[in-house]
């Protein structure tokens, strides 16, 4: 059987380039000087600037509704949005495309329509009659036809319902016919107006930014309405829906079909009842408590744009430098100083993971800040804070990110353990895990190996680790009394597999260089040809030579059972997650009792390894 009429858009296959339709509007309006007062294709301008509002009103309610810090007590579908999810609603856009073509059409079949006024007040008392007696009951007439009719839904409207989390961008993830049904509907006040002669700019530019506003709202997964109005003035409850009233349709399918009010679902006799008490319900606000947190921060300015509270869809792919992230470089680093002064940790990611909430806490901290002497206690303030308040909520791990387990700044979190020894709450750095993904890396057979940063908290415990397995470690370190001091900690047996190099031409001829310390391309060039970098330095080396290959940062593979991941660590792929953050899900997974601070327990490697593999995390 052949494809559905009208059940796949014409240009899927254009991908990014499907904006090309925009082209002739685009040619036009700069051919004609559109944006001059006296330019007969002015309308085309305003036209092309009401479909870019449009555009951005979605995205702005879909900010809204991923911003967890603002509004993860009124959420009303707990589950995190998958990548799948926000693969499907990619081209959540194309409906925007598909009616600014029919507007076009309009305005070249009807030449009067050019020429519309200003402004005319009662142009907006006619398209509110005619949205209240004809666009909202043929919606509502139409939506649960596509329901009612097996073929119908299986065929178009299943499309809409396959996103199991609504968002704003699910509002416009639908079949061109139901696009084209919607986008007439929407027309019919509009030009009901100007066939009264009472039409006007203002009126189209308020009616459909309107109609947008209220459909991306009911989508959007967040009780925006307090409960107080309804109960007072029952008659509410009919004029305007609410993002409750909604999500209860897509996960009741046969109740509440209406477009805006449902009072044509109390008419139609698909009211579901219970509505306004769940209403209440999200209204009143619950916290759902964590079992872990990942504590992060941010790397740098461009860097703080990946979170989906700023744009989802960038979110949901490893990070990299993008040339339309530049224009929103000025209001990023405004919002770092604002930041700077005025806020604390707040929540930006979550997912689930075996029935339990996992949540990444952001620092608001940037990666530069923590090497600002004077910065140093405010970010151990932060970063204190965070625990007491996951200690408080009741969450069972917090794993320290990053530079937030700095050695030179706190002890790689004794400072907090010491300093609050009754903590409920596991505090960890996760680079006992980090130390075991590196050492595995290491191809067994390996005779000997060079190690920068040796004197590191990394360092230490994988050279004290390989000694231990009779791999002659050359540990590259200016301090000797540093180096006498990790010799003595391995056994006796073992202190000969220790050897101080103070000169990187010294490890020319070994191909296994473990890099803990920044590496310049001169200083590479000593490496011999075949070399591999193994990697625990932030951030990495640049890979310079092209006869050597060069590690990733350690990191490890979520579980395949995990639930609502929508979002890349930092420049890694898709559910995967620095190996300090797997060590944390490892601790709340095996429910260790101790807290994971300070030194490296080089004892616990080969346990925490295991334990990772046993849970379904697997080497990225």
């Amino acid at each position: 059987m052949g494809a559905a009429f009208l059940a796949s858009w014409p240009w899927d296959n254009l991908g990014f380039y499907k904006y090309v339709l925009y082209g002739p509007l685009v040619g036009k309006a700069v051919a004609s000087r559109a944006w001059e007062a006296a330019s007969p294709d002015r309308w085309i301008l305003l036209l092309l600037l009401l479909f870019g509002l449009r555009a951005l009103t979605y995205q702005l309610w879909s900010s809204f509704s991923n911003m967890l810090f603002a509004t993860r007590r009124r959420r009303i579908v707990r589950n995190g949005v998958d990548f799948e999810q926000i693969d499907k609603e990619w081209d959540w856009d194309n409906f925007l495309i598909l009616q600014a073509l029919m507007a076009a059409t309009a305005f070249y079949a009807l030449p009067p329509l050019r020429h519309l006024p200003l402004w005319d007040a009662r142009g907006f008392a006619v398209a509110l009659l005619v949205h209240v007696t004809a666009t909202e009951p043929l919606f509502y007439a139409a939506h649960r036809a596509f329901h009612a009719s097996g073929r119908l839904y299986a065929r178009y409207h299943s499309l809409h319902h396959s996103s199991r989390v609504p968002q704003p961008f699910t509002a416009g993830f639908s079949t061109p016919l139901e696009s084209a049904v919607l986008g007439a509907a929407m027309a019919l006040p509009l030009a009901t107006a100007c066939a009264a002669g009472c039409g006007s700019v203002a009126l189209a530019f308020a009616y459909a930014l309107a109609f947008d506003t209220l459909r991306a709202m009911g989508y959007c997964n967040v009780e925006v309405f307090p409960s107080a109005p309804f109960q007072a003035f029952p008659v509410l409850r009919y004029l305007i829906y609410t993002p409750t009233y909604h999500t209860i349709h897509h996960t009741k399918r046969e109740a509440n079909f209406c477009l805006f009010m449902p009072l044509f679902d109390l008419l139609g006799g698909t009211l579901d009842d219970r509505s306004w008490e769940m209403q209440k319900q999200t209204s009143a606000g619950v916290d759902e408590v964590p079992g872990f947190v990942f504590l992060a921060h941010a790397v740098d300015v461009m860097q703080s744009l990946h979170v989906p509270f700023v744009l989802r869809t960038f979110a949901a792919t490893p990070f990299s430098v993008q040339l339309f992230l530049l224009p929103m470089w000025p209001f990023a680093f405004l919002v770092m100083l604002a930041m700077w002064v005025w806020s604390k940790t707040f929540v930006i990611s979550c997912y689930n993971l075996r029935g339990r909430l996992h949540q990444m806490w952001a620092v608001p901290r940037y990666g530069f800040q923590y090497f600002l002497p004077f910065a140093k206690d405010g970010i151990n303030k932060q970063i204190e804070l965070a625990i007491l308040r996951a200690d408080k909520m009741g969450v069972k791990v917090l794993s320290l990110a990053a530079l937030n387990k700095n050695e030179a700044l706190n002890g790689g979190g004794t400072l907090f353990v010491n300093k609050h020894p009754d903590l409920r709450v596991r505090v960890v750095h996760g680079n006992t895990l980090t130390a075991a993904v590196i050492l595995n890396e290491i191809p067994k057979g390996t005779a000997e190996v060079f190690l920068t940063g040796a004197t590191s908290k990394l360092g230490r415990a994988i050279a004290l680790y390989l000694c231990r397995k009779r791999i002659r470690v050359m540990m590259m370190t200016l301090s000797t009394e540093r180096f006498q001091k990790i010799q003595r900690e391995a056994p006796p047996e073992f202190q000969q597999y220790l050897v101080q190099v103070t000169k990187y031409r010294s490890a020319q001829h070994c191909r296994a260089w473990i890099v803990g310390k920044w590496l310049s391309p001169r200083e590479q060039r000593w490496a011999p040809p075949g070399t591999h970098f193994h990697q625990f330095v932030v951030p990495p080396i640049i890979g310079f030579r092209r006869d050597c290959t060069y590690g990733k940062l350690a990191a490890m593979r979520l579980p395949k059972d995990v639930q609502g991941l929508g979002a890349c660590e930092y420049s890694l792929e898709r559910g995967v997650v620095h190996a300090c953050h797997a060590g944390g899900v490892v601790h709340f997974l095996e429910g260790y009792a101790h807290h994971e601070v300070g030194a490296i327990d080089v004892d616990r490697i080969d346990v925490v390894w295991e334990a990772a593999l046993r849970h379904g995390l697997r080497p990225a």
